[in-house]
């Protein structure tokens, strides 16, 4: 399954590819890209756990950058 997210306040590009690299390393996840410029997650992740995946990706999000929100809905 593969879904895109807004994300809020993702302040600097640097950030961003560290997000990036460590979803990529979430079990489960196949493929996940962060775009700085426009604000956007992309996440690819098997669709049986996704929503697990989802919360893992969230809580990783949160470690690089405490301020960066990704708004689920």
């Amino acid at each position: 399954m593969k879904k895109s997210y807004k994300l809020i306040d993702l302040d600097c590009a640097n950030c961003a590819a560290k997000m990036e690299n460590a979803i990529k390393k979430i079990d489960g996840v196949n493929d996940a890209s962060v775009s700085f410029m426009s604000q956007r997650l992309t996440v690819d992740a098997d669709d049986g756990r996704f929503e697990e995946i989802m919360k893992q990706v969230v809580k990783t999000c949160k470690k690089v950058e405490p301020d960066c929100t990704v708004q689920l809905s």
